[in-house]
């Protein structure tokens, strides 16, 4: 008896054993032929985390499909968190660089604005960040945002200019302002009229895709 169960035990693991190696092959065979190639870290806030959307929907799945129409060779790792500062950028920078990524996107500092925190504050967080990816040999993408004017014309000012003289200092490829086009059209946004809409989102990638094709040049 004993005997007799230890086999039909060892045939049962040999069979869940050769499942599990079928599933694993069916796996890997079926993952996108560029999973291995080129990485791409999007990393920035409810922008670019796709707030309010379906996955399908949102800026990452809607970016990576006109990356794969328009032939660009790359993987969109979305490490992008609702609701984060320039502070909680840099804060969990290290974690999110665990990928090591050959490049990225960086979207940070609307939330700043809308709370109000000081230009410098973001731009000293933001040149943080940018530096220590430039120390990584890793080629940005810096998407602009610009405040809103009714913060007054010393804090938009300020704030305005800070994404166009990090990109000058780090060497970054500037994208003026993320939300060029789409800011306040009720066609092109949530009801917060903070957050595109997938009409909005589609906007914002079929400009953005040239500066893209941009940044994955620089790993030629």
């Amino acid at each position: 008896m004993m005997r007799a169960a230890g086999a039909e035990v060892r045939n049962w693991v040999h069979r869940a054993l050769s499942a599990m190696a079928i599933v694993t092959t069916i796996a890997i065979a079926t993952l996108p032929a560029h999973a291995a190639g080129r990485t791409i870290l999007l990393y920035g806030d409810s922008l670019l985390a796709g707030y309010g959307l379906p996955a399908a929907e949102g800026f990452a799945a809607q970016l990576q499909a006109a990356m794969d129409r328009a032939g660009l060779d790359a993987t969109l790792v979305n490490a992008s968190v609702s609701g984060d500062t320039t502070a909680d950028g840099l804060a969990r920078l290290d974690w999110s660089l665990a990928e090591a990524p050959d490049a990225v996107i960086l979207g940070l500092g609307a939330n700043d604005m809308l709370q109000g925190l000081p230009p410098p504050a973001a731009a000293s967080n933001l040149a943080a960040i940018l530096q220590k990816l430039a120390d990584m040999q890793v080629p940005v993408l810096l998407l602009g945002m610009m405040a809103d004017r009714g913060l007054g014309a010393d804090y938009v000012a300020a704030f305005d200019g800070v994404y166009p003289a990090l990109a000058s200092a780090h060497g970054a490829i500037l994208y003026p302002f993320f939300l060029d086009g789409v800011a306040l059209d009720p066609a092109l946004n949530q009801a917060d009229m903070r957050h595109p809409n997938a009409a909005g989102v589609a906007h914002i990638v079929e400009k953005l895709l040239p500066f893209v094709e941009q940044l994955l040049q620089r790993l030629d």
